[in-house]
């Protein structure tokens, strides 16, 4: 089909792959199908009357040379499933999108690419693993996938960047806008640093229920595996992990504490058999298959440069614990402790966490 008749479609979003094989089954091409487009053919298409009235003011009111002068004025990037250029790991899914749009560099879907879901209702200890993840991940020459919602998503996109690697966020509305509009600033950071904005949606969508899982299939169907990193029963990171199953790609969950509703979805998918546990970013990277690069799954060993230093590293662990409790275990003062600490922070050896819990790092 030709580009003029590709956006038209992606502005009137209503196609599914089983819809677009239909269409050039009776007239050949999306061309050709466009040019017949009434009611009763989206009624053929098993469209709702309400889709229908929709569908219909919107290709009426829809000025294709004003749609791609906007996409063009954004420095937008579109594809078609048509297209050569389209993503072979999502043409190879059941129920692809059929069009892209994007912003950024999409050579780096050249590259192994694993999935990073998780809650937007992110813990301290969800934090350490989302962090703990990507880094490793880009540090074996992964590109990290994830929404960038709040909480997992972002944790997963800034420490990818942190660590020096790119990273993919796959959105659940259109790239006229960046839901949250918090992230508008790391969306920046992901697109400068070599990365991807995606999206199978027009401009004009705003974010919405049907929205977020059709988002999912994308992020797991561009992985190798996706690994749950924190998600309670009902979660947008566990239907990513039933859609990669249904793809055929590896699943992976990170256990937490048996009393933890946000680790309630993790657990089920491990004791059902669904999910493999991870007990670190090591456990994946040998099951899809990757080797490190040789710059290390987190940083190099530290050398203590003094007995306090020596004595609270051996009291940090990579399980979160507060100022507090190290100031119990050690019997130095709090004083002493937070300056250490911070400079153990600077030296790359321990990580405030956030809510004033540290743990080791390396």
């Amino acid at each position: 089909m030709d580009r003029s008749t590709a956006l038209t479609w992606s502005w009137l979003n209503i196609l599914t792959k089983k819809r677009f094989d239909a269409l050039k089954e009776v007239y050949g091409d999306l061309d050709t199908a466009l040019q017949h487009l009434d009611e009763e053919m989206l009624r053929t298409l098993g469209c709702s009357e309400e889709t229908m009235m929709k569908t219909m003011n919107r290709l009426e009111e829809f000025s294709v040379e004003q749609y791609q002068a906007e996409v063009q004025t954004r420095k937008l990037h579109f594809l078609s499933i048509e297209q050569e250029t389209y993503p072979e790991k999502l043409r190879d899914i059941p129920d692809p999108p059929l069009f892209l749009y994007y912003y950024g560099s999409i050579d780096i879907l050249q590259q192994p690419c694993i999935g990073l879901v998780g809650t937007r209702e992110m813990s301290s200890y969800g934090k350490r693993v989302a962090e703990e993840f990507a880094r490793a991940s880009v540090q074996a020459g992964i590109v990290t996938v994830s929404g960038l919602a709040e909480g997992i998503d972002g944790a997963v996109a800034e420490e990818s960047l942190h660590a020096g690697g790119k990273t993919i966020a796959a959105l659940g509305h259109g790239l006229a806008m960046i839901y949250p509009s918090s992230h508008k600033t790391l969306a920046k950071k992901i697109v400068g640093s070599g990365g991807l904005l995606l999206t199978e949606f027009p401009l004009d969508t705003t974010p919405g229920k049907h929205t977020f899982p059709a988002r999912n299939r994308i992020i797991a169907g561009l992985s190798l595996g996706t690994v749950v990193l924190e998600a309670p029963e009902k979660s947008g990171a566990i239907i990513t992990a039933e859609l990669a199953l249904e793809y055929g790609r590896e699943v992976f969950a990170v256990p937490g504490h048996i009393f933890d509703e946000n680790y309630a979805g993790c657990h089920r998918l491990i004791s059902t058999g669904q999910a493999k546990l991870v007990h670190s970013p090591e456990d994946v990277l040998r099951d899809i298959g990757i080797v490190s690069s040789g710059r290390g799954s987190a940083v190099s060993a530290y050398e203590p440069q003094s007995p306090m230093e020596s004595t609270i590293l051996d009291c940090l662990t990579t399980m979160p614990q507060p100022v507090d409790d190290i100031v119990g275990k050690t019997t130095l003062s709090s004083g002493d402790v937070n300056s250490t600490l911070t400079m153990l922070e600077l030296a790359g050896a321990a990580q405030n966490i956030g809510g004033g819990q540290w743990v080791k790092r390396g």
